[in-house]
């Protein structure tokens, strides 16, 4: 399947998205280290529009490199995007082919700029079972940005939380390590190398995990925002970070 884009440049001389006064008060509170986005409502937004689909996935494609730049200003140094779950397989064959195909056109796309951003890619899921022309680019990608030090962004791609949990179990016992402990089944997870997210938002609505970093997410902050993806913006994302800062993070204590 071949397909073609308009796609906008990504800019490394980005002006600010906010003010300096904005980011003052940001920065003088507790900043999340590690932010997770469940993207939702792309196929909403394509119906109440009246568009193909993959007018909508570039869309949100785009409202990605967006947000990617701003958590990179605010200084947030980890961004988990939830791209393509193991259920949505579950969809027709030709749409699951179309998000695929156009995701691994986004990736070739940006790599070089993402590079020049200082921004580096990372992938977590079960990535062997995507078709070979999309590993390769993955393989690709994450090799050349891999000096990135600004901004990780780790791609949840063909992942499902579960999944992952039963793997990480299988990988401790493949190990003979008979301490099958949190310890040892975090060590084992996809996301071993990044500490768990302190806040999970999801657009559009929703106000569920939908089988997303469920071991990570046990006392992450969650924020649902009612807005379609596509029309998630720079301060859409401010006002989650700023809600973040305004909760009293417990962890089950007093």
């Amino acid at each position: 399947m071949s397909i073609s884009t308009n796609l906008p440049h990504l800019s490394t001389q980005q002006k600010p998205f906010f003010s300096q006064t904005e980011l003052d008060t940001l920065l003088s509170h507790n900043l999340p280290k590690h932010v997770a986005i469940i993207p939702d409502g792309n196929r909403r937004w394509a119906i109440h529009h009246n568009e193909p689909y993959i007018t909508a996935y570039t869309k949100g494609a785009q409202t990605l490199i967006t947000i990617a730049l701003v958590a990179k200003e605010i200084g947030i140094p980890v961004l988990t995007i939830y791209s393509f779950s193991t259920e949505n397989w579950k969809r027709s064959q030709q749409e699951a082919e179309m998000f695929l195909q156009l995701f691994d056109t986004h990736l070739s796309f940006y790599a070089q700029s993402l590079v020049e951003s200082d921004i580096r890619l990372h992938f977590i899921g079960n990535t062997s079972a995507l078709p070979p022309f999309l590993q390769k680019t993955i393989e690709h990608v994450t090799m050349v940005t891999a000096p990135g030090k600004a901004l990780d962004i780790v791609f949840a791609l063909n992942y499902g939380g579960r999944d992952e949990i039963v793997r990480a179990i299988k990988k401790v016992i493949s190990t003979q390590n008979q301490d099958i402990s949190e310890q040892t089944i975090s060590q084992s997870l996809d996301t071993a190398k990044w500490p768990d997210p302190d806040l999970v938002i999801r657009t559009s609505g929703e106000q569920r995990l939908s089988n997303f970093l469920l071991w990570q997410s046990s006392y992450a902050e969650t924020y649902t925002d009612p807005t379609l993806w596509i029309d998630f913006s720079p301060h859409n994302f401010l006002s989650a970070i700023k809600e973040y800062q305004s909760r009293t993070r417990r962890r089950g204590g007093n």
